[in-house]
């Protein structure tokens, strides 16, 4: 990546001011980029007299095929042959809707509505000599009723609808006396509205009409087989738009004011490899698509010298005359991108074997720089759903937010001039190819309705809501906080588990060395010696693992450190009577070097993973947690955890995200008693001596409303934390049973499955928390209209999704959904004491310079300040997952490589955070915090017994005398001699 990083720098220097294949850059430049700050989220307004738009196609909606002499299109005669099923003979009506169209134009509030004129209904044999006033008139009075509400009209003169009569006559675009049959029907619709239009696209799409139209014949006319009939047809094109802008500019710009320009659709490419021929290969599939039209239009007239070089003679070529007469006829640059062409009418010949992507901003930054810097008016950008969707369409929505996010970037970070954006479609309609299986409308269209009702989608209060607020706004919630914790916040770190050696590594070596202590200094193994065994107790001090593994969590600067235990591995048969002894002391010398270092050690006794039960053997094959006699097990094995670490550990976890959905529940019935048994254990036999506390953790990734503003949504989201949290938060922070609203979902489902508590077990359960711990790393979005099978969970009536703005790797990054998870605590079980217990991302191993955890460490503990200091969340503790790669590969502060061990950036990150117990205001005095006394290992005997700690102390005393005066005495009997 090193050199790519190189490779693609000198490009944007060798490239930065050239022309042509200026837009080369656009990678390299990208690639520069700051990650992932970049890739947020970005918070700003767009330009004042920046354009609003939205926009229809006249086949796709106007319907009436027939109706008052309008004649038959190329898209009437196709849609009726071959075997295809649907026609757009009706569409959305908008014929006769014209009412209807205005009130939801009006609704949304936008400035201009771009829609396309019917060549054929305003002349139906496509010459003048057919005029049609009926066809002509309707659009009249479209326009008026635009200029009633304030709206600008910005007309195309052909979108894909050539009248049909000119293909059967003259073979259509293919012919190039279509050229001046065009220019005459543009002459004529200058005319008749130019003095109400100020932006005119003269022609849709030309690289769809010309490939598809005359080279696959997927649209209309759906002319194929003759490879070379594209590149003819695109030519015509060109030559067609150059007429009809000369045409305006010479006598109708001096006084309509007017602009003009051609439609033109990419999609967007990135290299597959690290290598300076993917790029080329990139700006070539580019120029096959965009380019092909661009160029002649914006650079010199002519076509790219890539798509020259391997087309030949294929490609026609212009005269210098019909150069100049090309160039230049485009007063802005009228861009179309998503679902019409990406990742649909592409297809892998014309990607050359690079990657499609989705970026309009950096197709935006490429136009920009490839074209020298036009004004760039999105005038079609959306994405669609599938034709069973009614009104509520998230994926359209959220495509939405992402793409006018990605224009934003573009005029307030790239600095292009992109001085409009048009949303595709205000309403539902026919979608060519793809008939009525997708739907792309801002508006719902019911065709089984004889006035065609349009509904509002909530992509179109989306928009509404963007357009009102003129972008994204930041408001005070997604402004940094500034403020510290306080001053006995807990900072820590997790592990899944930490490295244990059964055997002492320390002093095992019997060899016998000779030291040369004169010269280098270097040990010398003598061959053939070996020392006498000793015959002496296993010391802490023999576990160099322990040593190494306190000193990586005190870098951290932590006062906390939290594993987990295995029971399995401490009580192998089942039977606490017979533990792994040497196990078991190991975890207590860690527990006890770890409170030499100050670091407070979090001790979870049961760790669940999907991979392995991390029971006992016994219990591991008979049923596991369906054993009823599982729960008094753990507590049995809890007792020996509490009697064996207790004097070291005062943080207890019983079991660690139970909660998961692969636990069925009467699993997770038998885990929350085993839970209350070891809480009570605890609580009535070692708290009093030990002092400590105990809960459990359940994991809380956050679940939003893809639509925040409708009930129909919140009820879901309140649905799934109900079954994901709640299932086990209810009956031991709460009412002892399980939610209401899980009760009654699986009431009305007729589901037997969750069991009932009995008054023994309620009471058993209920309140067995000293305070509440979650896992946090995640937010996803749930709605109830179904879209993706894949993520619909049919029981619980659920569509998950994400917000395709949110930086992904490979889960979402959303801090905020941190600060509503704890604040969703607060609210359901008031002022508990809450502990982040678990909080990371994964990111590749190999970056040490982890830039992505540091942007998600210092956004997550500000949102979790936000919900301490604003929200008055009871939070106590935050702890950073996870402490080494090498235990939790992905997620550590800590990375390695063979053997050596490293340290990320994120861990003086999070460091630099600990030190200063938060975000101080910048001036602000330092917090002023009282020193924490140092731990007292020896404490606890005297607690537990201060008759015997009264002697220990006596008789340490006693044999410190007795040493000094063997020391002493002995001293001046040497002087002496």
């Amino acid at each position: 990546m090193t050199c790519l990083f190189a490779l693609l720098t000198f490009l944007s220097f060798v490239y930065g001011a050239a022309k042509p294949n200026a837009g080369l850059k656009t990678w390299g430049r990208f690639n520069k980029l700051p990650y992932p700050g970049d890739k947020a989220f970005l918070y700003d307004t767009f330009p004042e007299d920046f354009i609003w738009a939205v926009g229809t196609a006249a086949y796709q909606v106007e319907g009436a095929f027939e109706k008052d002499g309008k004649g038959l299109s190329i898209w009437d005669t196709f849609t009726r042959g071959g075997n295809r099923k649907a026609t757009g003979d009706v569409g959305s009506d908008s014929y006769h809707n014209i009412h209807a169209d205005i009130r939801a134009i009006n609704q949304l509030g936008v400035s201009h509505y771009r829609f396309s004129l019917s060549w054929s209904r305003i002349f139906p044999n496509g010459t003048r000599g057919s005029y049609n006033e009926v066809g002509t008139n309707y659009y009249r009075t479209l326009i008026k009723r635009l200029k009633e509400i304030r709206v600008q009209p910005v007309v195309t003169l052909y979108h894909w609808d050539l009248p049909d009569q000119l293909q059967q006559t003259l073979g259509g675009w293919s012919n190039p006396e279509l050229i001046g049959i065009f220019k005459d029907y543009a002459d004529f619709c200058f005319q008749t509205f130019g003095k109400d239009v100020k932006y005119w696209i003269t022609i849709d799409n030309p690289f769809v009409v010309a490939r598809h139209g005359y080279g696959t014949g997927v649209v209309a006319p759906g002319i194929k087989n003759d490879p070379d009939l594209p590149f003819t047809v695109g030519h015509n094109l060109l030559k067609a738009h150059a007429a009809a802008w000369h045409l305006y500019n010479r006598q109708y710009r001096p006084w309509q004011q007017g602009k003009l320009s051609m439609a033109l659709a990419s999609h967007w490419i990135k290299p597959s490899r690290t290598r300076l021929e993917s790029l080329w290969e990139c700006q070539c599939s580019l120029d096959h698509v965009l380019g092909w039209f661009a160029r002649p239009l914006f650079t010199d007239g002519d076509y790219p010298p890539c798509m020259k070089a391997r087309l030949g003679s294929r490609l026609p070529s212009f005269t210098q005359e019909e150069r100049e007469h090309v160039r230049g006829t485009a007063d802005f640059f009228a861009l179309s991108h998503g679902a019409a062409l990406s990742f649909q009418l592409i297809n892998d010949s014309l990607k050359f074997g690079q990657q499609e992507d989705l970026d309009l901003r950096m197709l935006l930054y490429w136009v920009n720089a490839e074209y020298d810097k036009p004004p760039i008016f999105v005038v079609q950008s959306g994405w669609y759903v599938l034709g069973n969707t009614k009104t509520e369409d998230p994926k359209h929505m959220y495509y939405l937010k992402r793409f006018i996010a990605e224009a934003l970037k573009s005029i307030v970070i790239d600095g292009v001039n992109v001085i409009g954006y048009t949303a595709w479609s205000l309403i539902d309609g026919f979608e060519w190819h793809r008939e009525y299986g997708i739907r792309r409308g801002l508006y719902y269209v019911d065709f089984n309705t004889l006035d065609m009702k349009r509904e509002p989608k909530t992509s179109a209060t989306f928009y509404r809501n963007v357009i009102q607020r003129k972008g994204f706004p930041e408001l005070p919630e997604n402004r940094p906080a500034q403020g510290v914790f306080p001053c006995d916040f807990v900072w820590g770190v997790s592990a899944n588990s930490i490295q244990v050696e059964t055997t002492p590594s320390q002093f095992a070596d019997p060899s016998v060395y000779l030291w040369n202590i004169s010269n280098n200094g270097e040990l010398m193994r003598l061959e053939g010696f070996s020392a006498p065994p000793l015959h002496r107790t296993t010391h802490c001090a023999d576990y160099a693992t322990i040593q190494q593994q306190v000193d990586e969590i005190q870098q951290v600067g932590v006062t906390h450190f939290h594993f987990s235990l295995n029971w399995s591995a401490v009580v192998p048969s089942g039977d606490v009577a017979h533990p792994n002894t040497t196990l078991l002391g190991y975890y207590r010398c860690f527990t006890r070097q770890l409170l030499q270092a100050n670091v407070t050690p979090v001790v979870t006794l049961w760790h669940h993973t999907r991979l392995r039960s991390s029971l006992p053997a016994p219990l591991d094959a008979s049923n596991r947690w369906l054993n009823r006699d599982t729960p008094e097990a753990f507590a049995d094995y809890a007792r020996l955890c509490y009697r064996e670490l207790g004097a070291y550990v005062k943080m207890w976890i019983t079991l660690n995200e139970p909660n998961d959905e692969m636990v069925s529940y009467q699993e997770g019935h038998q885990m929350l008693r085993a839970h209350a048994l070891a809480w009570h254990a605890y609580d009535r036999e070692f708290r009093h001596a030990q002092g400590g506390q105990v809960s459990l953790v359940l994991h809380m990734d956050w679940v939003e409303p893809a639509f925040s503003f409708s009930r129909e949504d919140v009820e879901p989201a309140k649905r799934v934390l109900d079954f994901r949290v709640g299932w086990f938060a209810e009956p031991i922070f709460g009412s002892g049973n399980y939610p209401l609203g899980m009760r009654s979902w699986l009431r009305q489902l007729n589901s037997l499955d969750l069991p009932v508590f009995n008054e023994e077990d309620r009471q058993l359960v209920k309140g067995t928390y000293d305070f509440f711990a979650i896992s946090h790393f995640s937010t996803e979005l749930v709605t109830h209209a179904k879209e993706d099978p894949y993520t619909y969970r049919a029981m619980l009536e659920v569509q998950h999704m994400i917000d395709t703005t949110w930086i992904m790797s490979p889960r979402p990054v959303v801090p905020w959904g941190l600060r509503k998870a704890l604040n969703w605590v607060r609210e359901h079980y008031c002022d508990v004491p809450v502990y982040v217990m678990a909080n990371g991302v994964q990111e590749d191993p190999a970056r040490f310079k982890d830039s992505l955890r540091v942007y998600y460490q210092y956004n997550y503990i500000n949102e979790a300040l936000k919900a301490y200091t604003l929200d008055r969340v009871n939070l106590k503790g935050y702890f950073a997952y996870a402490l080494s790669d090498h235990r939790d590969p992905g997620f550590g502060l800590y990375g390695q490589v063979h053997e050596e061990v490293i340290v990320k950036a994120s861990l003086s990150n999070y460091r630099n955070i600990i030190q200063h117990n938060g975000f101080p205001i910048q001036g602000a005095p330092p917090q002023q915090c009282p020193r924490v006394p140092q731990p007292c290992l020896g404490c606890h005997v005297l607690v537990k017994g201060p008759v015997v700690g009264f002697l220990t102390l006596v008789g340490s005393g006693m044999l410190i005398t007795l040493g000094l005066i063997i020391y002493y005495t002995a001293k001046r009997h040497k002087d002496c001699y």
